[in-house]
């Protein structure tokens, strides 16, 4: 028998009350191990943070010349520290590199042994050591002009490793200096000015369940082709007794109807449907406190500024998602212009919903519709009031609607 309460009631006699012993049982120590209950303040494991951040670690990767493949990426994704080390290192490394073959060259054509007749033509004016070669050489990659060094035109080899320090020098500054680009213009802070609600709620929208967040933009350049998409991640066990861990399942945002297109000027609130095609469809409250599940929301667009792609992500795990609630308005009208208050952005209000699932619901709407049917039916064949009280009509259930519902008593609903 199908049963649907309200928050606004009392729940009493759902069972005995546990003796104060059974419900903190002390350590227990056997001769083998010691059992120890949980505790209650355990950190609940997610998928991805609440700053979304993935909680997820690659270890034992073997094929780590895959991150060679690809640098550029590699560099990319490097921790300023380590990015700037790197830029540091390869610039060093060239200059003295460079600096060797410069000192190497002097020193085969024997220029470092006549550094002081004045008649010997060296291959470089005034190089007379592996420091003077290194400045040299810094001089050179840089292109910030000869001084007191310049290089004569009777050394061939000389002149081939000056054309080929230029060209090695310009694709190492192109490489490194779009790296570091790259790595300044990228778009993830672009994202910390994204904000999602604290807290997801459940309640009533339009007569059916509905589950909602919050999303909001603090800047006024604008998220341009903004979208919103949402994964269930949740384990699950096929038919076949194939245990699939953190499997994720689509959330339906409004892909169908366009809605999770999103124009987001101010904030706005994300709708999930409770259908026949949802995965919480016979979730009830009752439910909702048992399982153990995390709902990943996925903000993206470009940004107006720069054109590039952002992504803004968040979570909610089961502990976060409030039955009964509903979040306050933030959007004012003013003289000439709206105003959005932020203090309220994360605040609920509780609301009057059912406590059980959506697909219960379904089932009392429609036997209640057949019931109203049955009733009309029935009073147009009776002829007098004497029959219509001797035969008196079973109670109808009404459709929900605007949260205010009644469900009839004699299926045990209040």
């Amino acid at each position: 028998m199908n049963t649907c309460k309200f928050l606004d009631q009392d729940i009493e006699g759902r069972g005995a009350k546990l003796p104060k012993q059974v419900q903190n049982p002390p350590m227990v120590a056997t001769n083998r191990t010691m059992v120890m209950t949980e505790p209650e303040n355990k950190r609940r494991q997610r998928y991805v943070e609440k700053d979304g951040k993935c909680n997820v670690h690659h270890g034992n990767v073997r094929e780590t010349y895959r991150y060679l493949t690809d640098i550029f990426t590699t560099l990319v994704d490097l921790k300023w520290r380590f990015n700037l080390l790197v830029f540091t290192m390869v610039y060093t490394i060239t200059w003295i590199f460079f600096g060797f073959i410069w000192w190497l060259i002097a020193y085969i054509r024997g220029d470092l042994d006549h550094i002081e007749d004045s008649t010997w033509t060296p291959c470089v004016d005034k190089l007379n050591g592996f420091v003077s070669a290194f400045l040299f050489s810094i001089e050179t990659e840089t292109t910030i002009g000869y001084g007191y060094r310049v290089i004569t035109d009777k050394c061939p080899e000389g002149i081939v490793l000056l054309l080929v320090q230029a060209i090695l020098g310009s694709i190492v500054n192109a490489f490194m200096v779009g790296c570091m680009f790259v790595k300044i213009s990228q778009p993830k802070k672009r994202a910390e000015t994204l904000m999602f609600s604290n807290m997801a709620v459940i309640s009533m929208r339009d007569s059916k369940l509905c589950l909602m967040f919050r999303v909001g933009d603090l800047r006024n350049s604008h998220i341009v082709e903004a979208s919103i998409r949402a994964k269930l991640i949740k384990s699950k066990q096929t038919k076949e007794g194939e245990f699939i861990p953190l499997n994720q399942t689509d959330i339906n945002v409004g892909f169908d109807t366009g809605d999770d297109r999103l124009f987001l000027v101010s904030p706005l609130i994300i709708c999930h449907e409770f259908n026949e095609h949802s995965p919480f469809y016979e979730l009830s409250k009752e439910q909702l406190g048992k399982e153990e599940f995390e709902i990943v929301v996925i903000l993206e667009g470009m940004v107006e500024a720069t054109g590039m792609t952002c992504q803004a992500r968040s979570s909610y795990v089961e502990n976060e998602v409030l039955w009964g609630h509903r979040f306050m308005p933030v959007l004012t009208l003013e003289e000439g212009f709206y105003e959005v208050d932020y203090d309220t952005f994360h605040n609920t209000d509780e609301t009057p919903t059912p406590t059980c699932s959506a697909k219960e619901l379904a089932e009392l709407n429609k036997k209640g519709e057949a019931l109203q049917l049955t009733s009309t039916n029935s009073k147009a064949n009776q002829t007098t009031e004497k029959d219509m009280q001797e035969d008196p009509q079973e109670e109808v259930l009404p459709a929900v609607a605007n949260g205010d519902i009644s469900i009839k008593k004699e299926n045990g609903c209040e």
